[in-house]
């Protein structure tokens, strides 16, 4: 591991930040399948939230892996990879955050071809991915406090 400081507080910021996408997605996810089709918003919100949420959590990511292992790239993928291949999340994990990233990447990309329908199934089967993003940082930033060097 590098000897350098990772900005903590930032990195807890951003961790509320993700926290308060969260909130917000799941009370979307507290709307009928009809209620939340039927209100063209509702689809147009959760997109949004979960776009920066991603982004928000791979900023965590590559802030981490910068400090840490002077890790450089800006490909959300090769982020995922190195935060699990580094033991900061799990390996299984890792391979989710792949699929996150790539998802970021269809939203970013290929917005036309993003169907409420899939928002809503997102909504109702996988939050618990963005949930672990944060549980899994807060305990690597938890062993992290107790190994750094003392100023």
């Amino acid at each position: 591991m590098v000897i350098s400081r990772l900005n903590t507080p930032r990195i807890q910021e951003n961790l509320s930040l993700i926290g308060s996408y969260l909130e917000r997605l799941r009370r979307l996810k507290n709307c009928t399948r009809d209620e939340f089709l039927g209100d063209e918003r509702n689809p147009a919100a959760a997109e949004s939230f979960f776009r920066r949420a991603i982004e928000a959590m791979f900023d965590v990511g590559r802030h981490i892996l910068a400090k840490t292992y002077e890790f450089k790239s800006l490909e959300y993928k090769e982020v995922a990879a190195a935060l699990a291949e580094k033991g900061i999340v799990s390996p299984a994990y890792g391979q989710t955050l792949v699929k996150m990233a790539g998802y970021r990447n269809r939203m970013v990309h290929y917005y036309k071809e993003i169907k409420p329908e899939e928002l809503d199934d997102i909504l109702r089967n996988d939050l618990g991915d963005i949930e672990n993003f944060i549980r899994e940082i807060e305990s690597f930033l938890k062993n992290y406090l107790r190994q750094a060097p003392k100023s």
